[in-house]
Order: C-alpha cells, then sequence, then structure tokens
C-alpha cells in the first residue's frame, strides 16, 4: 500500500516506501536501509506513544522476538522503545497473512494443510524452548511465506516463567475467537498449552473458514470459549478428535506439541512427490552421528560471502514455521527415521562417522576470551566489537581467527583454549579501527591482511602480516598498494605488485619475492579460490563489458597465459578440471540477475587450458549460495531451503526446508555424507548430502544475538568434530553424535 500524505518518509535511517499494514496499536511500513535491504518497520500510533504501559509492552515485544531470533524470527535490526514514536525494524518476506489467503481463496486443503498445520506446530515448539508464550495466534499474526508459515506478532507474548502481566487492570488483550479460556478468566496463569488452544482455533477456521466459537459479538464468542464445547462441523474425520483435544478447558487436557506433530502427520498424509521433504528435529530426539577426519596440513580461507546481496526472505516479527514433512521422523521415533540418514544398506549407523580425538569434550568460548600468550584480553582493542563472524581455518589441531575488530588469534581445537592472540605493528591496540581477514595457514604461518583506519582518516592502509601459526610472534609484515586483494596459493602469498599493473609472489614463511607478473592495469583483477592453479579475472572496473580475461599463471615461474572469456556468471568452484560457473536467468524485461546467490539458470564449465567452455541448462532457476563438490551443486537460501543439483545434468536431486534463516555456507563432509549448516544465533542442522534428509537440528547456542544477521556464520570440520562461529563472536564445537551436549566453557 502507498504511504499516506502524513506518514514519514523515513525513521532510523530507513527510508519508507509503503504500508504493509495498520492496526489498533500501530503501523508496519516497508522501509530500506541505506544498503538497499529491505526491511519492515514497526512503528507504534501517536497516540500510545506517552502511554508507560504500552512502551513497556512494546520493549516485551523486541525482548520477546530477540529471544528466538535467529531460528524462527526475523532478526531485530534495530529498535527504539525511547523514541517519540517508538519503533522497531526487522527483515521482511513478501506473502499474504493467512486471513488474507482464506478470505481470497477458501479454507485450505491437501499439502497446502498440511505445510500450514505442521509449520505452525514446529514453530510453537521452538518458540516454546525460547521461554516465550505467544497468546495472540490468530489468522492475521501468520504469514504464508514461499516456503511455509510464519507465526508474527509477538506483540502481547510474554516468558514463559513470568507470571507478571501487563494486563491487570481489566482490559482484555488478545482476539476473542483464538483466545483460550484461561487468558479470559486468569491472565496470570497462562502458559503453553494456551498457544496450543490457539492453533486448535486458527486450524478449525482454515479448514472451515468458521471459528469453532464464533458469535455475533466478541462478548459472547468468549463466553463461548469459556463454557461452550467447539463447533467442529466441516472438521474431517482424521483431524475431529485431534483439534477436540486442542480446545479441551483444561490445559491439562491439551496434548503436548510433539505427540500432536506426531498425531497430524497420520492424519495428513503428503499428496504426491511435488510436497519437498522438510523435518526439523529436536535435540533431545536426534540420530546419533559424527563426521570426518582432520583437514588438510595447508589449509586456506575460501572466499567469503558474508553480506548476501538479494533481498533476505525474512518478515517483521518473524517466527519461521517451515513445511514439514515429519513422517519418517515422528512415526519411527527417535533416531534416522529411515535409510536416507543410515551409511547405506547393510552399514551401521556409527560406522558413517570418524571418531572423535583423544580428550575432546565439546566446548564454547569467544573472541574475547583470555589468551595465554600476546595481547591477554580481546576487549580493549579499538574497532572491536566483534563487528562480524570471526573468519577462521584450522590447521595443526587448532583454528586461526581474525575478523572485524578481532585481532589474530590460535584456538585449541580440543579444549576451545585461546593459545595466543597477536598485535599488529603499528599496534592495533590504541584509536581507529581494524579489520583482518584471514588468507590461510601454510607451512606453519598465518598470513592475515590488515585494513587499517587508525591513523590516515578518510584513508585505508592495507598490509600482510605473517604470524607463526604455533607462537604468534610476527614473522613480517608488508605494506600493500594497489587494487589487487593478497591471496594465498599453495606456499605462495599473491599481492599488489611494487609498479601499477603487476602483482608479486612472496614466500608465505619469509615474505621474500619469488616473482613478479604484469595484469592488465587498466582493469580491476581479482584472484579465484581454487584447487587447480593460480587464476585471476579481470574486467572494467568501471564500464560494462561483454568479455573478461582470465589469466593463467604458472607458480613455479609466474608465467602468464591469456583467456577471454564472457563477463558473466559466478564463480562457484570447481569439476573435473574444469572452473564452473554459475549463469544469471533473465527476468522477463531480458534483464540479468547480478546477485551472488541467483537467480542462475545455467552451468557452465571452462577449461583453464584452452578456454572451452560447456554449458548445461538448469532444469529450474535455482537460488541460494552454491557450494560444489563430488559432482553436486548445493544451494543455500536465504530462507533455509537447501537445493541439490547434478552439476552434470542440471536436474534437480532433492530440496530440503530447515529452520536457519539466513544459514551459513554449506559445510561438506565427504566421509560421513553430510552437510552443515548454521544460523546467527548458533542453531546449527546437519543433512544427508546425497538425498537432503535431516538428520538433527540443534537448540540455539549463540551467548548473545546482536548483530542480527549482517554477517553469516561460519561452519568448518575438524577430526571429527563441527566447530561453529557466529556473528557476534562465540565459537563452539559439537560432536554429531550427540549434538545436544552441553558445552564446557573454553
Amino acid at each position: 500500500m502507498p504511504l499516506h500524505k502524513d506518514d514519514p518518509k523515513s525513521l532510523g535511517g530507513y527510508k519508507l516506501v509503503g504500508r504493509l499494514g495498520s492496526g489498533g496499536m500501530g503501523v508496519v511500513y516497508r522501509g530500506r536501509a541505506r544498503s538497499g535491504r529491505e526491511v519492515a518497520v514497526k512503528v507504534v500510533h501517536a497516540q500510545y506513544a506517552e502511554d508507560a504501559v504500552f512502551r513497556a509492552r512494546f520493549r516485551q515485544e523486541i525482548e520477546a522476538v530477540r529471544k528466538v531470533s535467529g531460528a524462527f524470527t526475523a532478526p531485530v535490526l534495530d529498535a527504539d522503545a525511547d523514541a517519540v514514536r517508538p519503533w522497531m525494524a526487522t527483515q521482511y518476506v513478501p506473502g499474504p497473512s493467512l486471513a488474507a489467503r482464506i478470505r481470497d481463496g477458501g479454507p485450505l486443503k491437501g499439502t497446502e494443510l498440511r505445510r500450514l498445520t505442521l509449520g505452525l506446530v514446529e514453530a510453537l515448539r521452538d518458540i516454546h524452548r525460547a521461554g516465550v508464550v505467544h497468546r495472540d495466534l490468530k489468522p492475521a499474526n501468520v504469514l504464508m511465506a514461499e516456503d511455509g508459515p510464519r507465526v508474527i506478532d509477538f506483540g502481547i507474548s510474554r516468558a514463559a516463567e513470568n507470571h507478571h502481566t501487563l494486563t491487570e487492570t481489566g482490559q482484555m488483550i488478545g482476539t476473542p475467537p483464538f483466545m483460550s479460556p484461561e487468558q479470559l478468566t486468569d491472565a496470570r496463569s497462562v502458559g503453553p498449552a494456551s498457544d496450543v488452544f490457539s492453533v486448535g482455533a486458527l486450524l478449525v477456521f482454515t479448514i472451515t473458514g468458521r471459528g469453532p466459537f464464533d458469535a455475533d459479538s466478541p462478548y459472547l464468542t468468549a463466553y463461548r470459549v469459556v463454557h461452550d464445547a467447539p463447533v467442529l462441523d466441516g472438521v474431517p474425520r482424521p483431524l475431529h478428535a485431534i483439534l477436540e483435544r486442542c480446545l479441551a478447558k483444561d490445559p491439562a487436557d491439551r496434548p503436548e506439541l510433539s505427540a500432536l506433530a506426531g498425531e497430524f502427520v497420520a492424519a495428513l498424509p503428503e499428496e504426491g512427490a511435488d510436497d519437498r521433504p522438510t523435518v526439523t528435529l529436536r535435540t533431545d530426539e536426534v540420530a546419533m552421528v559424527r563426521t570426518r577426519p582432520a583437514a588438510d596440513p595447508g589449509a586456506q580461507a575460501p572466499e567469503r560471502r558474508r553480506i548476501r546481496s538479494r533481498p533476505l526472505w525474512a518478515t517483521a516479527g518473524t517466527v519461521g514455521a517451515l513445511a514439514l514433512g515429519l513422517t519418517g521422523y515422528l512415526l519411527l521415533g527417535p533416531g534416522f527415521g529411515d535409510d536416507d540418514a543410515r551409511a547405506g544398506a547393510g552399514t551401521t549407523a556409527p560406522s558413517r562417522w570418524a571418531a572423535l580425538p583423544s580428550g575432546w569434550k565439546p566446548w564454547q568460548t569467544t573472541v574475547e576470551a583470555t589468551a595465554a600468550q600476546g595481547v591477554k584480553k580481546g576487549t580493549g582493542v579499538a574497532g572491536y566489537g566483534p563487528e562480524s563472524t570471526p573468519e577462521c581455518v584450522v590447521y595443526d589441531g587448532a583454528l586461526h581467527c581474525a575478523g572485524n575488530g578481532i585481532l589474530p588469534m590460535r584456538v585449541d581445537a580440543v579444549t576451545g583454549r585461546i593459545d595466543w592472540r597477536a598485535d599488529t605493528s603499528p599496534s592495533a591496540v590504541g584509536v581507529g579501527s581494524h579489520l583482518f581477514s584471514v588468507l590461510g595457514v601454510v607451512d606453519g604461518t598465518m598470513l592475515v591482511e590488515h585494513q587499517d583506519r587508525a591513523r590516515t582518516g578518510d584513508d585505508v592502509a592495507y598490509s600482510v602480516a605473517a604470524f607463526d601459526s604455533g607462537t604468534g610472534k610476527r614473522l613480517w609484515q608488508r605494506t600493500l598498494s594497489g587494487d589487487i586483494r593478497p591471496h594465498v596459493s599453495g606456499d605462495l602469498v599473491i599481492v599488489p605488485g611494487a609498479e601499477a599493473g603487476t602483482v608479486s609472489a612472496r614466500s608465505v614463511r619469509t615474505g621474500a619475492e619469488r616473482w613478479t607478473a604484469s595484469v592488465p592495469a587498466e582493469k580491476y583483477c581479482r584472484t579465484m579460490d581454487t584447487d587447480e592453479g593460480l587464476h585471476i579475472s579481470c574486467v572494467p572496473g568501471m564500464a560494462p563489458s561483454k568479455d573478461m580475461d582470465l589469466l593463467v599463471l604458472d607458480r613455479a615461474d609466474g608465467s602468464v597465459r591469456r583467456l577471454t572469456l564472457p563477463n558473466r556468471g559466478t564463480f562457484a568452484g570447481t569439476y573435473d578440471g574444469r572452473l564452473l560457473f554459475l549463469d544469471p536467468a533473465e527476468d522477463e524485461e531480458g534483464n540479468l540477475s547480478d546477485g551472488g546467490e541467483g537467480p542462475f539458470s545455467t552451468i557452465r564449465l571452462v577449461d583453464p587450458g584452452t578456454g572451452q567452455a560447456t554449458s548445461t541448462k538448469l532444469a529450474e532457476e535455482f537460488e541460494g549460495a552454491p557450494t560444489t563438490a563430488d559432482g553436486t551443486l548445493w544451494f543455500a537460501a536465504s530462507s533455509g531451503q537447501v537445493t541439490a543439483v547434478s552439476v552434470r545434468t542440471g536436474e534437480l536431486r532433492w530440496r530440503t526446508s530447515t529452520s536457519l534463516e539466513k544459514p551459513s555456507d554449506i559445510a561438506y563432509d565427504p566421509r560421513g555424507r553430510a552437510l552443515y549448516l548454521s544460523s546467527a544465533s548458533g542453531r546449527v542442522v546437519a543433512l544427508d548430502a546425497r538425498k537432503g534428509t535431516p538428520l538433527w537440528e540443534t537448540l540455539p547456542r549463540s551467548r548473545r544475538v546482536t548483530n542480527q544477521g549482517w554477517s553469516l556464520s561460519d561452519v568448518l570440520l575438524h577430526k571429527g568434530a563441527v566447530i561453529v562461529a557466529t556473528e557476534d563472536g562465540d565459537i563452539f564445537t559439537l560432536d554429531p553424535a550427540h549434538p545436544d551436549r552441553k558445552p564446557v566453557s573454553g
């Protein structure tokens, strides 16, 4: 909807471009951040801004969303409960409300009803695990997102253990047709079972178009909620008894959510192959799994996709509830459920996974923890946040990490102990801000790029620093000039040369120059992250161009072979010795998508020796951050959906929805044939790599979630353990055989 003439044009640095809706307490606007990302901005009506109780309730809503943030809600990007008109900005996803869907299309049935029902149960289960009771579950507060329903609006929610309520003045807060009896008779006694009652009433409305207690006035409706039996005419027989128990007057007589999910699965079978296989498993019902052996002794940091360019599919105050195909898990009980999650026919599950190192225990620490050597404390460093997820590389039994405001450091991978934290020269412990990027760890040497804004005003000073991986001692440091970013390739670090239009290869251990090569001075060049050799792509800096130069360099002497390739597509890795590009799809007007996450239409494989290319049309347009291995492309979308595609044929292999909002890039374990992803809150999901079968999901592990998705979490694998770094500086490990075990503090 367009803005009204008296609506604000901007708020809190967000440009408001339209209205999403308006209610009795406020207005929700569609907004745009300076970066271009779309947000939903909820603003309190002016007449309530002076109401202290209402402000307290608004703060309560912000706190409730933060409690479940990172898994089933859009993270709160910004908020100001003390503004003249209090407001809250969260991420945005397009999609009608359930009320609008039923109004325009009639009651739900079949696959659509199944996805909604199982999604609501899973959403509520995770809301309750976070210690929150929603208390206003109704059709207007459920959004029908493309990948499943989303529960929104925590305006009257509260912590389950907090028996104080802001409704003690006698006013009725809620929506009578979907309120539980205890909400109407004793609001202080409301607990998780109240939401079970509400979901029962909501599903009756969804199936029949009428509520189970509908009457001519809200007061008569409230009376029927408290005293009368529900009217379930039109509810199919398999669901009748289930919803009747959900609508029991006594909270103790209502089913638990875990049992309810199983009953709904049996009552609402899948209808054909179009249903997408999706599952969210509880950590107290997980399958026993483990991961792969140790990483290579020479570890190089992958090219990062820390901020995603296309709109993130999340919504204002939203608790994500996914379309959940829980059949194998809920009907067969805890464990793998079916053979999709096993190592193979005739193989027991434990043989799929590697043993963990002797003495290993799950641990959790932060980049702020005290170090044994060097700069002892992470706090007090100028520019320190952390302001993004630490970049980490596994090498020699340890993590080597750095980041925005995070000094280079080594973390023991078995114990979580911070072995050392290094300073730079000139010192980064002072004024200004400092960004460190891990280039790699090779030959006992940690290579770090340092961007220093401490001394040069608006300018940035760039350098490469090398540290002994065992002691943290600085081995050498070199100031950089030129546009090429440094890059580790084999035992070399590639940096801008002393003269314009050149690159220099230096020893990672000593910094001694090995050779210098020429690159097009008039073009923007960058190294490509590939195991197939040393490649640099060069394109015009500003003007659009149909072609790009691909420079293939010999690591031994720097000799260059130049190829000309089409200037399109996203480099996604290698396959069968060839460079793999994903070419963008065209929109209706013939324009190509320009985001690094698609949509993509074509796989293009380029022979780096000859420049010859072969193209394979994708079976459909796919979106998400791509990962390539073992002849498969996996796409991790911001909605949490993971898709597997054959590199050889372009055909869809499987598609699975997860509970993760804005998941990390995929970590692939070839030995265990498993995929791992995590969210900003430290929630981790494991999938079978071949068939997409969900193996398990953990509860959030982050001690805090403040950056709310500006950068992505990261997942690493080391000697059978899963290691996760979150955007607020938490680092923790999991034993995939027992992912629910609580970590010890590092």
